[in-house]
């Protein structure tokens, strides 16, 4: 995307990497001038070729890299963006907390069961560790043991679409509307004394 011609902010920075495949881009058009890059198949040889590549060989992309680097920072000291500019922060679409929490797998409800002894057996596991565990004991898993799992996700898939055509219709959840109801009865006892 190009650039606004008000803007004249310095051009980004590029890798050792990015060097690399620049250099074989450049090698390539010299020895086939007429030939067409398959950019996918060129990008393949490029990271097989400089995944094998010495540190020796690599040192001229690296040093290149960082004179660029050097390059880039000592022209954004000097950046100055224009006035209305916005950074490149994308603002995320914020979730309604009111919004109905999404229905569960049947994965995550085996899990929800198995995690506590799994931890409790393996208490120096990491997170990672109990989760590779788990997806492993549920490939291993018999459809019997699966189909009670699939039925309460078939349950928690239901609830979530009713929770959310009430949600989507302006109505508040059940849940919520029993809190509500719990609230002004502890303020209604209050009030009593």
């Amino acid at each position: 995307m190009p650039r606004a011609k008000a803007d004249n902010k310095p051009r980004g920075r590029m890798s050792s990497y990015a060097y690399f495949v620049q250099t074989c881009r450049e090698e390539h058009r010299k020895k086939h001038p007429s030939e067409a890059i398959a950019f996918s198949a060129f990008s393949k040889k490029c990271s097989e070729r400089w995944k094998v590549m010495s540190e020796k060989e690599k040192k001229r992309f690296v040093d290149m890299a960082d004179k660029d680097k050097t390059r880039y920072e000592s022209e954004m000291r000097n950046y100055v963006p224009p006035p209305g500019a916005k950074g490149r922060r994308v603002k995320r679409k914020q979730k309604d907390p009111n919004a109905p929490k999404r229905a569960l797998s049947a994965f995550f409800w085996f899990c929800n069961d198995e995690r506590p002894a799994l931890r409790a057996a393996t208490p120096d596991s990491t997170v990672g560790d109990i989760a590779k565990l788990l997806g492993k004991k549920w490939g291993e898993t018999d459809e019997t043991a699966r189909a009670k799992y699939d039925a309460m996700a078939d349950k928690d898939k239901a609830r979530y679409a009713r929770e959310m055509a009430a949600y989507k219709a302006g109505e508040k959840p059940p849940a919520a509307e029993e809190e509500e109801e719990e609230e002004e009865d502890e303020e209604e006892e209050e009030d009593d004394e």
